[in-house]
């Protein structure tokens, strides 16, 4: 049975060390202009846009960094390898990302408290300029980042480029607040806007906690991962009661462990054939699998006593009384 096609870990390390330096460079780019004009610009958005891109520029630092960890091949203290570090880097970075965010709001809030105090802009070309230079860079980072996280499968470069895809609405929300101060003279609407990505950056991080902190715990929300799963195991020959699942993800990659039911008078060969098969058919219909386990009983034993964890066909998990 001819199994997908899996990258090597090396290349796949090399290909997220790229995505990272890409972002790295452009990002530092874009922070170093933004904070810039925003000084002398004096606007409260575009300083906003600007410590949002400080924080993608940790994200680049923490990917370089990762790529290089998770090329390590297993050890004895990490016997599955260290593709967990992916998990942990984007978690930390997280919190670096809802610190940041939470900074610009306290500042914008308290801005608009002094509602009287609110100045205009320094210069509103200046601004809009920054603005613009955000989203055409945004843009053309993007895209690099899709399409290399695309080609690893990496979920740090997938969610830095779904990052800079907001990127992209924020810095046009901060171009539209800036050309709604100019036309319609009310200054406070700077600080607003710098107030909506403050909430904008604050929810980025609570989402990108929830997904890392989801994997950590060995969580999985895609159930159809399961219907193949057993469709792949029920292919095989001699296969009955796939039993006992349970699918964990290792940053990119899957572990999976299986109980199935084969025929008692078999022999320790057969059965063993069989669950080999089981494998393969499992890496040919879920790609990236790490590693899987089968564990063979004989057919009744499943019904006989009583097993905790793991899901069955019926997706019900099965405790103990």
């Amino acid at each position: 049975m001819e199994t997908k096609y899996q990258m090597p870990d090396r290349s796949r390390s090399y290909f997220i060390s790229l995505a990272g330096s890409i972002a790295l460079f452009g990002n530092l780019l874009l922070c170093a202009l933004k904070l810039c004009f925003a000084h002398f610009s004096g606007s409260l958005a575009v300083l906003g846009d600007g410590i949002d891109s400080a924080t993608d520029t940790l994200i680049a630092l923490a990917t370089i960094f990762v790529s290089r960890v998770i090329s390590r091949p297993s050890d004895s203290e990490h016997p599955w390898g260290h593709g967990r570090a992916e998990t942990v880097a984007t978690m930390i970075l997280s919190f670096v990302i809802f610190f940041a965010g939470g900074q610009l709001f306290l500042s914008s809030a308290k801005s608009l408290l002094h509602f009287r105090s609110i100045q205009a802009v320094n210069s509103d070309f200046l601004a809009i300029i920054a603005a613009t230079i955000s989203i055409f860079g945004k843009s053309i980072l993007a895209f690099s980042q899709f399409v290399i996280a695309k080609k690893c499968k990496s979920d740090m470069v997938l969610a830095n480029a779904k990052n800079m895809k907001s990127d992209i609405l924020m810095s046009a929300g901060v171009l539209t607040g800036l050309f709604a101060a100019k036309i319609f003279s009310l200054p406070f609407l700077d600080p607003l806007a710098a107030l909506f990505i403050s909430v904008w950056v604050i929810k980025s991080a609570f989402e990108i906690f929830s997904e890392t902190n989801r994997e950590l715990m060995d969580g999985n929300l895609d159930s159809k991962m399961y219907d193949k799963l057993f469709e792949a195991a029920m292919s095989v020959k001699g296969v009955s009661n796939p039993h006992r699942a349970r699918i964990r993800k290792i940053a990119s990659r899957w572990d999976i462990d299986l109980d199935i039911e084969v025929d008692a008078n078999m022999s320790v060969f057969d059965a063993h054939e069989i669950a080999e098969n089981v494998a393969d058919a499992v890496k040919n219909a879920i790609p990236d699998v790490y590693d899987i386990m089968v564990h063979v009983e004989p057919a009744g034993h499943f019904h006989q006593h009583a097993e905790q964890f793991g899901l069955s066909m019926n997706k019900q998990f099965k405790r103990n009384a």
